[in-house]
């Protein structure tokens, strides 16, 4: 609004009031409401809402010329703007966003005393299950009930079915009263666990320990693979136990690949790379791998691998892993695409069970 006020004085018409630049504000308000636009007041500080309201219920009309007038003036103040900047910090580090660190974002907010923009509970609602998990439950029964309404539908769900029953009970019993609760008492509960969040700590990885040595783990030789693992038992069983559960390799795949997506494997690997693979498939775990993959993918395809892979003959070692680690690096690149989801290993322990 603050481009709708600097006016500069109109020359009042003969026998007419000089309007002042509330007036004239207000008129273009008007104007671009009368013609259908939408103006996005709410994004006032509230106290020019008041003042704008108060003023555009004080008036009557004005006639053509003067509206004419008004108008012109408010183009020839927008023709006359070069170049406009944001004005204060909050809204530099808004302009900014993505652009600069968010550890220098994180630091200028902090020393200027500005919070994070927009709504807070967009940003709340964005956040992964695990992370609202433990806001939950450091928070109070009433709190964690505000929260419950406020985020997606379906997330809340998949949260609530998260927590401890008595807690669950808790909080859906105290989210039927909240019907009273006053939309400024939502802002700044909102506010407050929002600055919650700009109070940690920035970090330098965004997954967590056991994923990255998991990952790591992955793409490393069978014997690296299991060195590193004795040596992790022997000195963090529990930490080493995660990222077994973490680490996703060839005998993984009858465990936590869905069956349905094997062809769309087989797409994205090469026939021979395949053939690789089987014909140098040696202990227990590795051929159960191939014949997971074999028996999900179309039976003309399996012979045809079958075949080959027993024309192909010995196959080294290194080879034979080399071309495993090709098919794993697949599922993982469909994964990563959002085509195929991996069953995690509590899923594959309750499959494997039932």
């Amino acid at each position: 609004m603050s481009s709708l006020t600097p006016f500069a004085a109109l020359p009042p018409p003969v026998g007419k009031p000089r309007l002042t630049r509330k007036a004239k504000a207000a008129i273009i308000v008007q104007f671009i409401l009368n013609e259908g636009a939408d103006v996005p007041l709410s994004a006032l500080p509230e106290p020019l809402q008041e003042q704008l309201t108060q003023q555009l219920g004080a008036m009557r009309y004005v006639d053509r010329d003067t509206l004419a007038a008004v108008v012109q003036e408010f183009a020839d103040e927008l023709d006359a703007v070069g170049l406009s900047f944001p004005g204060t910090i909050g809204g530099a580090l808004t302009a900014l966003d993505g652009k600069i660190s968010p550890r220098t974002a994180a630091r200028l907010r902090k020393e200027a005393g500005v919070r994070q923009a927009g709504d807070p509970w967009t940003r709340i609602g964005g956040l992964e299950l695990d992370r609202l998990e433990k806001m939950v439950l450091s928070e109070s029964t009433e709190i964690a009930a505000v929260m419950l309404s406020k985020i997606d539908v379906s997330k809340a769900a998949a949260l609530l079915g998260r927590l401890p029953g008595a807690k669950a009970r808790r909080i859906t019993y105290a989210v039927s009263m909240t019907a009273g609760v006053t939309p400024e008492a939502v802002d700044r509960i909102g506010l407050s666990l929002a600055s919650q969040l700009d109070a940690e700590p920035p970090r330098a990885f965004a997954s967590a320990p056991v994923d990255r040595v998991g990952a790591i783990l992955n793409y490393s030789t069978s014997c690296i693979r299991d060195d590193v693992l004795e040596g992790l038992d022997e000195t963090d069983a529990v930490f080493a136990d995660a990222v077994r559960r973490a680490i996703f390799t060839f005998p993984n795949i009858p465990l936590r690949l869905n069956a349905i997506d094997v062809p769309k494997v087989t797409r994205d690997v090469d026939a021979t790379v395949l053939v690789t693979a089987i014909a140098g498939a040696r202990i227990e775990d590795e051929t159960r791998a191939c014949e997971f993959l074999l028996e999900n993918m179309s039976k003309r395809m399996a012979q045809s691998l079958r075949e080959e892979a027993a024309e192909k003959g010995t196959v080294k070692a290194r080879v034979a892993e080399d071309a495993m680690n090709a098919v794993v690096a697949a599922i993982r690149d469909l994964v990563t695409a959002g085509e195929i989801e991996l069953l995690t290993p509590d899923e594959a322990d309750t499959e494997a069970k039932d």
